[in-house]
Order: structure tokens, then sequence, then C-alpha cells
């Protein structure tokens, strides 16, 4: 259902996540020849070269100790082996982690800490061995040995090879000079040998080496991903754990957001309405005290009160509304929002298009998000029309709130935006903005489907 206040607009074409495509600088030389060069490239590359030591290092470490923890279980030395294996394993996590993330790029955060039930060394023993994130610290020593292996051949070879025969005719010379050969030998047996010696081979050979060498950017790029998934998968926290954490955090701003909000409204009620029927009690007590000397006097000290009844009133019914308005649990977000807009200082469109509705928890977080993104088009946009689609896409309730304003919204940190991606990340909602400087405005929310 679809509501116009004023004569406002409404659409939903084009994706509604669509982000401006980023532009980089502009390179005369096309990837392919540039990629040898790049600072990137070598990167990848010195972290392939490291990799094969410290993968013996990690692997010679976990094997030799495990086994001995393991040959030692059926004396009580056992234990203790295998927990220092596993926290050795753990600290050399540490130095790949700061390895990928100084040559790779790779921002992977600290697993979770070791957690004790009580103190000791034999409590810290049962958290190393019991600990997810040990094993799978033991399962990368012991996965990226042999693929450290792989790449530091396989780049090597292709690396040198390139090289080589890029420069080839730079250095061939030196077989007739110092070899007693012609050129680079291609095939020979005892009959006949094939040399590289003429120019059309020469250049046949750069050729070649051309060809690896910007090849070879991109296996080491294709090498050095897989390197980036075990390092996230293994050495990083675990999904549960990161949730966890993400729950804790959605909790603590409930937690804050639910205090904010009782401070507000008592705030509200001291600052608002209790002070008008205080001092209302003060002014019929006064009536009162007048009604017979003076009855005109008491009469309109009586009709004052009559006007502050009414303003108290209409204080506690908007601040009611502020709370959860009568609207949205009676008649459903269409008719709420659209109350919401006719109180909006700019012609809103509403398009509503929902089959059932959504709990009573998200819907109303949807009404105060559009009601705050109201606020702000009131208030900072200077647009002349704005509009409000909801929708739902399979189990996400989809928000959009546009305006032909001057643009420049911002959610970062501090601003009223960044407080409601806050609240709407609490429950595993998505806040979008995009607002380029001269406008439009177009903000879309997704928010979970709980029917």
């Amino acid at each position: 259902m679809a509501t116009e206040y004023g004569h406002g607009y409404g659409h939903r074409g084009g994706s509604r996540f669509d982000e401006a495509d980023a532009t980089g600088p502009r390179h005369r030389l096309p990837a392919p020849l540039r990629a040898p060069f790049e600072a990137r490239t070598w990167r990848e590359f010195g972290y392939v070269l490291l990799g094969l030591p410290l993968g013996i290092l990690l692997f010679t470490f976990a094997v030799t100790m495990v086994s001995l923890g393991a040959g030692l279980l059926i004396t009580f030395l056992g234990v203790p082996v295998l927990a220092a294996a596993l926290a050795g394993c753990r600290g050399l996590g540490s130095l790949e982690r700061a390895r990928a993330r100084g040559l790779l790029g790779v921002e992977v955060a600290e697993p979770e800490p070791l957690r004790a039930e009580k103190h000791g060394a034999m409590a810290w023993m049962g958290a190393v061995l019991k600990s997810g994130t040990s094993w799978r610290h033991l399962l990368y020593a012991v996965v990226q040995f042999p693929w450290s292996v792989f790449s530091f051949v396989v780049a090597v070879n292709f690396w040198v090879y390139g090289w080589a025969l890029l420069t080839y005719p730079l250095w061939f010379w030196v077989f007739p000079m110092y070899g007693g050969q012609d050129g680079l030998q291609l095939y020979g047996d005892s009959t006949h040998s094939i040399y590289l010696d003429n120019p059309f081979e020469i250049t046949v050979t750069a050729l070649v080496g051309l060809l690896f060498t910007m090849a070879t950017p991109w296996i080491v790029r294709a090498l050095t991903s897989v390197d980036r998934v075990m390092v996230r998968g293994l050495l990083g926290p675990s999904r549960l754990a990161t949730r966890v954490v993400e729950l804790e955090s959605d909790r603590g701003v409930v937690v804050d957001t639910a205090a904010a909000d009782l401070r507000r409204i008592e705030r509200d009620l001291h600052d608002g309405a209790q002070a008008r029927l205080v001092a209302l009690a003060m002014d019929l007590g006064l009536a009162k005290e007048k009604l017979a000397e003076d009855p005109g006097a008491a009469a309109r000290m009586v009709d004052e009160a009559h006007g502050e009844v009414k303003t108290a009133l209409q204080e506690l019914r908007d601040l009611a509304r502020g709370i959860h308005p009568a609207v949205l649990t009676d008649r459903g977000l269409d008719a709420a929002l659209s109350s919401v807009a006719s109180r909006c200082t700019v012609p809103v469109q509403v398009e509503v298009d929902l089959a059932a509705r959504p709990a009573p928890a998200i819907e109303g977080i949807a009404y105060f998000t559009v009601s705050e993104l109201l606020q702000n088009i009131s208030k900072h946009s200077r647009a002349t029309r704005a509009t409000v689609d909801v929708w739902r896409v399979g189990n996400r309730l989809m928000i959009q709130v546009a305006d032909n304003g001057v643009g420049g919204a911002d959610a970062t940190e501090g601003s009223g935006l960044a407080g409601l991606a806050e609240r709407l990340d609490a429950v595993d909602g998505i806040l979008v903005v995009d607002s380029p400087p001269a406008g439009p405005t177009r903000i879309t929310a997704e928010l979970p489907w709980r029917g």
C-alpha cells in the first residue's frame, strides 16, 4: 500500500546496495607488464621464500613434541609435554599472523585466550589441551610444511626460469666464450644437438621468458591466496568465538541504549509533564483560595490551568508515542509510518509492501529507524521530497529512506547515523548510507525477519 504526503516520489529501481566503483590511479602499463615490478608481488614472493624455513621449524617442533608427548602418555610426563607442544604452536602461530600481516596484508584477530577455571599448572594444562584453538594451531604447523615446500618450488622455479629466459639475449655469449658450445642446449644426444644460438631462437627464448615473467606474479598470488585461507581459518578466532564476541558487544549496545532511553524518559517526565503538573497543582490551589474573595480571578486561573492540562496531556501523548506508539501495535507499520510521515516537514511518500507483520521487536526497531531518519531529513537535508519503502526479501526486512536534499550524510563515529547503525547491528541488522556531497541521499536498513 502506498500513501503520499505532498508531491513526493517513490522508487525502488536498481540495487539497494549500489556503491560507487572504486577508481584507483591510472597506469600507462597494463597489469600483466606492471605486476612483476609491483611491491605487492615482491612482498608475496618474500612470503613464499620465508615460508619454507618457517614451515620446517613449525613442522619439526610440532611433530617432535607431539610424538614425544604421545610416547610419554603412559607416564604423567606426557601431559605437560603435549601441553607445551600446543602452547608452543600457539606462540609460533602469533609469528605467522605477524608475517601474514606484514607481507600479505591479512588482518587476523587474535584467537580467544586460554580460560582456566582455576589457578595452577594443572588448570593451565587442561585449558591448553581442551582449547580448539590450540589444536588448530597444531594442524596449521603440520599442514603448512608440505604446502610451503610446494609453494617454494613452484614460485622459485617460475621466477628464476622466467627472468633467466627473458634476459638470455644479455648473457648467451657466455656459452661460446667460456662453455665451449654455441649457446643454451635445448636438446642433445649422441648424434646431434640443438642449441639456442641464432637471433630468431634467442628472440623466441626471450619471449617465452617474458610470458613466464608476466605469469609468475599471478601464480605467486594464487599460491599466497591459499596461505591467506589457512591463516584466517586455522590461526584466527573460531566462528563460535567471533560470534560470542559480537553478541557480547551487541548486548552492551542494547544495555546502553535501554539505559539512555530510560534516562531520556525520566528527563522528559521531570522537565516536561511533571513540572507542568506541579505548576498546575499550585495554580489550582491559588484559585481555590481566591474563589471566595475574587471569583473572576479564580475563573481566569482555572482557565489557565485548563490550558496547562491540555499541554501536559499532549506532552504525555508525545512521550508515549516515543516509547511505543499505539498505532504501531494496533495497525502495523503501514499506518505507523504514515503517521510519522505526516509530521515530517518534507512531503513524504510511504510504500509498505508486507504480506504479514514481523515480530513486535523488529517492527518497533523498523518504526524508530524510519522516524529518526525522517527527523534527520527535516533538520538537515534541505530536501523538497522524500520516500520511504518497506518490503521483505527472504528472511530480511528491508527499509529504504531517500530524499533529494544536499547529501553529505556521514555514518562515521559520533554521528546520529553511527548510533543508529549500532542499534541495528545489535539485532544483526545493517545500515548502508549512500549520500554523495551533492545529493541525493539513500539510506537502506536491513533487519532480520522474525515472524
